[in-house]
């Protein structure tokens, strides 16, 4: 099943997020090599990130981004993950 992930990033998250990028990089690189995550990033204004995820429920998505050292440590405030229909 394929996943959709929107959430909020911290006020001057660009800033805040920086001990914390390099962990969050090579998650997201262990994820995409184990074909969970698809794609993932921040809009231009860095104010949200946007997901799509491959997994088996919304569970395990749930699980991999409250995991993830952004969500731990409040670089992502706010995430919200629906099943996805992707029409083509």
């Amino acid at each position: 099943m394929r996943f959709v992930l929107w959430g909020t990033y911290c006020d001057n998250a660009l800033e805040r997020r920086t001990p914390y990028r390099e962990e969050h990089l090579a998650g997201l690189k262990q994820h995409k090599q184990d074909g969970l995550l698809i794609t993932l990033g921040p809009t231009e204004t860095s104010s949200h990130v946007f997901g799509i995820f491959e997994a088996d429920s919304l569970e395990q998505v749930d699980t991999v981004v409250k995991n993830d050292v952004y969500w731990r440590n409040g670089i992502w405030t706010e995430v919200e993950i629906y099943p996805w229909i992707q029409a083509f």
